[in-house]
This record gives structure tokens, sequence and C-alpha cells, in this order.
């Protein structure tokens, strides 16, 4: 199948999936209002086969030390599958089904499947890393960036979650492993929530948005007027190295969000 942009729509949603444009969700609209920044760097976009930073964009790999480019120097950030042409799986009128092949520089060759669901109320996406040669360390997660005002003359979004942590940022910007009390924002952070990702966004007056994972690691980023970003991860950043998970041939990673929504 081509890679051209897909539309689902269903009820007075509608959302558009870019194959071609590093697997992302390029517009999400409600009622004719959207809700993602544009631009071909926004949306929403999938991180895989890492989340976030990896400190000098160097890993541990059973017994190798893997380097990844210096995309965000000194750093690595936001894994390699966004910058790469997804193909086309299926399409039906509530689902689309993309999947990426990982290539250089990540080592291991795995296949990357990403599903987007739409409802009237809400949004499911699903992504998966499956390898059929060597387990090697991975993380999923989704970055998507709200429009901080509807641009209908109302109030900008407000952000309400209960962490049990924080992760203490270092000067790097990455995790120094230590665990402390939620700060108040603005943030780019990464909070544990052992009961699964929920993160509130109102738009007062007009929409409310709930961001939910069975994951329990979510890096919320308020710091640009334009957007806020709340992103469910399998791992903190630099989490290659500190929470690494295995993909095994017998055991894919798997994760999903849901986004669900209802007029104010």
């Amino acid at each position: 199948m081509s890679n051209e942009d897909i539309t689902l729509t269903a009820g007075d949603a509608e959302v558009t999936v870019s194959p071609a444009g590093g697997g992302r969700i390029g517009s999400l609209r409600v009622g004719g209002v959207e809700l993602l920044r544009q631009g071909p760097r926004f949306g929403c976009f999938p991180m895989v086969p890492w989340c976030g930073r990896i400190r000098d964009g160097r890993f541990l790999d059973g017994a190798a030390v893997r380097q990844m480019p210096l995309n965000s120097p000194p750093h690595a950030i936001h894994g390699t599958a966004r910058d790469g042409a997804w193909r086309t799986a299926r399409v039906t009128a509530e689902e689309a089904v993309i999947t990426y092949d990982l290539v250089d520089p990540w080592p291991h060759p795995a296949r990357v499947t990403q599903s987007v669901a739409l409802t009237g109320d809400g949004l499911t996406v699903t992504m998966s890393v499956e390898t059929y040669g060597e387990s090697f360390p991975a993380q999923i997660g989704w970055h998507p960036w709200f429009n901080r005002n509807l641009g209908g003359g109302g109030e900008d979004v407000r952000i309400d979650f209960r962490a049990a942590w924080q992760e203490e940022r270092g000067e790097d910007h990455l995790p120094t492993g230590r665990r402390i009390e939620p700060l108040p924002g603005p943030w780019d952070d990464c909070f544990g929530m052992p009961e699964g990702v929920d993160v509130t966004l109102t738009w007062p007056g007009e929409l409310e948005l709930k961001v939910g994972s069975r994951e329990q690691w979510v890096v919320v980023y308020d710091e640009q007027e334009a957007a806020v970003c709340v992103e469910p991860q399998t791992g903190p950043p630099n989490g290659l190295n500190t929470h690494p998970r295995l993909v095994t041939p017998i055991e894919p990673l798997e994760a999903t969000t849901t986004w669900s929504w209802r007029r104010l």
C-alpha cells in the first residue's frame, strides 16, 4: 500500500496519520477544532526504539556499548522512527495500521507496528517492537504537542495530574536516579504513576481531554508558548541504560495510550 496520509473520521472527530511523516499523527480535530500543533516536527510522533534523551548517545546492549547519533548534543533524543518513512499495512473506516523496519543506526533489525483507532470520543494508539533475531533493549512512547490555546478566544489549557514521584532532573536534563516529591511547573520532567498514566488537559469551557496508559512513566513538557506535551512511555529518559526493557523473539515490547475527550 502507499504511504500517503490516512484520514479517519468518527462522529465529529477526525484524525490524520502520516506514514511518510515519521509515522506521526499529524492532526486531531474535534468539532472542527485542531488540538495538535501543526508542522512537520509536531503533531504526535512515535518515540521508538527509545524515549527522550540517551546520555551521550551511548547505551549498553549486552556486552556491547552502542553509539547513537547525537541529534540533540550532547545526547541522542526520541529514537529514530520519527525520521523514517513508515508503510501502511491496512486501513479500515476506524483504524489505520502502519509499520516501520528499524535500520541503521539502530544495530538490530526489528519491526515497529503502530495502530491508530478512532471513535467519536476517543483515540487508542498501540505500538509494538518485534524482533526475529537477537534480543535488545528498547522503549516505546508518544510525543504529542497539544495546542496551548484552541484559538477560539478561550483560556489556555490547564494540566492536572497526581504523580507518586518526580524523577529528579540534573543539569544535563537527564534523571539523576533520585525520586523526589513532584514540584510545581513549568516542567520538562518525568513523573512516575504506578497505577498507570492519567493526565487531564482542560481548555476551560471548551474541551477536556484525558491522556491515559497502563505504563507508569510520563514526561510533561510545558515550557513552550505554543503547545504542551504529555508523553506516556515505557521507561524514563535514559531508560535504555537505567530501566532496560528487553525485546526478545518470543516477547515483543508493546504499549498503548488512550486519549478520551468530552465537550465542556
